[in-house]
């Protein structure tokens, strides 16, 4: 895999931007940006997210208290989000329901509109979201729907997409060269490093131990690589997808 090194940039957002977060599961937008929506926010920046995705309920396939067990899962997952999203400063939080790793089955039609009504609402400038090079199918769905939703037609108000990585996911995937994650926008989250850790902190159930890149302690490592490879102590890293002027 080859690192294209670039000089840390200014920040997409900064002087009071909309940015709209879209992610498949809950705990997806921390461990993509939680750095940098932190960091945003600081700046004056008006900060949403919308979850299309129900998140865990693919892990209970048997059984007869499935559907009951999912229920409470997912009011205690989206209690997390919201934690998450008050310690990051995340003002808008948007739940949509699809299934958990069956996107595949929903017709994308469905996923597209969802994100537009959402979109239509905030009318953000700036939108960060998942990697096509995802281990995670729901991801790679997500990007698509997100770049249909978003086509650069006559008055549509996104000029800016980032793909985050989502450990455990991205680094999972297929290694092939046109699939990889090539980072090549650098955010410094020196500052607000400890509030991702925060958040993170508040999705008990889906954090694990170290080594596993979603434990607390390979999360700061991984911001320390990425720092090394800007000349920063703490990075979060981003593929930018498209930017228009």
């Amino acid at each position: 895999m080859v690192i294209k090194k670039v000089p840390l940039q200014r920040n997409p957002a900064k002087g009071g931007k909309k940015i709209l977060i879209i992610a498949a599961h809950p705990d997806d937008e921390t461990l993509g940006c939680g750095g940098t929506i932190a960091k945003l926010k600081k700046e004056g920046s008006q900060i949403s997210c919308l979850f299309l995705g129900q998140g865990k309920s693919s892990r209970h396939l048997r059984g007869k208290d499935k559907k009951s067990k999912i229920e409470k899962e997912q009011v205690a997952l989206k209690e997390e989000a919201s934690k998450a999203a008050k310690i990051l400063g995340i003002s808008k939080v948007f739940f949509e329901n699809f299934p958990d790793q069956q996107y595949e089955t929903i017709p994308l039609i469905k996923i597209i509109k969802s994100i537009e009504k959402v979109k239509g609402q905030i009318k953000p400038d700036t939108i960060f979201t998942h990697h096509s090079g995802d281990l995670n199918l729901d991801h790679q769905i997500t990007l698509k729907a997100v770049l249909t939703a978003c086509r650069p037609v006559r008055g549509e108000t996104v000029k800016k997409i980032y793909s985050f990585e989502v450990l455990s996911s991205t680094e999972w995937g297929i290694p092939k060269r046109k699939d990889c994650f090539v980072p090549n926008y650098f955010v410094d989250i020196s500052k607000t490093l400890s509030q991702k850790i925060k958040a993170l902190d508040c999705y008990k159930s889906e954090l694990k131990k170290y080594p596993h890149p979603r434990s607390l302690k390979a999360i700061k490592i991984i911001a320390q690589r990425w720092g090394t490879v800007v000349g920063k102590n703490f990075v979060e890293a981003f593929e930018l997808i498209r930017c228009i002027k």
